[in-house]
């Protein structure tokens, strides 16, 4: 990922979406876009073809909204693209699936530049290829003043069977792989105008890099629960508490080096907290039977009888982003 932040605001100087028509539009767009081996026929008719290997798609799908999910101040287009194709690529890979193609919608304000929609599309296609994934059309459309808005469909393939929420078993090694706390605390440092202070914290935080291929792998790995951080260890450990009804122990001398790593950059109290109940890190969660746990994965807690989450041996609820319960902040 690039370091300069040569990106224009979304609405700065130079062409506008309102000086091109659609097709003139996709034609800049389309030519960047990765293909792959999975695409039969790609971008430019009514819909995309694509051969299912495995007779069996997985789907999903996340949006990003200007405003509630980054600001031109302190995210480019290209860091947008990248974390797009982050937060949906880690989804398919926390179910132990290879995403093979994206989707993209774009909503926008006819005002937005053209340079902003070009460097988003250089930031998509360039994460994309990298982690080999085609980019297979979407949507374009107008937009009332002032709004910028994406979202991309995921599509993905398993090589066995998915790993679900809801396999937990007492006794499983819980795990994780990835960074903790790292986008949250990059979040708390463009907040503190102290973005020098740590700039690989900022930088993950506009622009995350999970590991994909690690969901195939703890899949192959005997995982018997999954997902990736989105929301917050302690609340995204209680979702996989909830859905495999056990409870997650989660132990903060296992997670001493995550703390420590941000200690530096946001302080003691800060570093607890982001690594605990910080969002947008994509990093993977997972239970493996005890013993289980595969090298490069680092283990956090356990899964016990019971239910919801511990920190300590302390019950801990919520933290984490929610969109709705408060306001969102980017």
């Amino acid at each position: 990922m690039t370091t300069t932040r040569t990106s224009r605001p979304a609405g700065d100087a130079g062409p506008t979406l309102a000086d091109l028509d659609e097709d003139q539009l996709l034609e800049r767009i389309f030519p960047a876009l990765p293909g792959g081996p999975a695409v039969l026929v790609g971008p430019g008719d009514d819909t995309a073809l694509l051969r299912a290997r495995s007779g069996a798609v997985l789907a999903t799908t996340d949006a990003m909204v200007r405003g509630r999910d980054w600001l031109d101040e302190w995210s480019t287009g290209e860091d947008v693209g990248r974390k797009l194709v982050a937060q949906n690529a880690a989804d398919i890979a926390a179910m132990g699936g290879r995403t093979t193609a994206l989707l993209v919608t774009l909503v926008a304000d006819p005002a937005t530049s053209v340079a902003w929609v070009s460097d988003m599309t250089t930031g998509l296609a360039a994460a994309a290829a990298e982690a080999g994934i085609a980019v297979v059309g979407g949507d374009l459309s107008s937009a009332p003043t002032g709004t910028l808005a994406l979202s991309v469909t995921a599509l993905g393939e398993l090589d066995g069977e998915p790993v679900l929420r809801s396999g937990a078993q007492v006794g499983d090694q819980v795990a994780v792989h990835g960074t903790l706390g790292w986008s949250a605390a990059g979040l708390l440092l463009l907040q503190r105008d102290s973005a020098t202070r740590a700039p690989d914290l900022v930088r993950y935080h506009r622009a995350p890099l999970p590991a994909y291929e690690e969901g195939p792998r703890a899949a192959a790995s005997g995982a018997t629960a999954m997902l990736d951080i989105s929301d917050g260890l302690v609340r995204d450990a209680g979702r996989i508490a909830k859905a495999s009804d056990v409870r997650i122990a989660l132990d903060t001398g296992l997670l001493a080096d995550d703390i420590g790593r941000l200690v530096p950059a946001v302080g003691a109290d800060g570093a607890r907290d982001c690594v605990l109940t910080g969002g947008e890190e994509h990093s993977l969660l997972a239970c493996f039977p005890r013993a289980g746990v595969p090298s490069g994965w680092r283990a956090v807690g356990v899964v016990q009888d019971g239910s919801g989450v511990t920190v300590d041996g302390t019950v801990t609820v919520g933290g984490g982003w929610d969109h709705f319960a408060r306001r969102a902040t980017p």
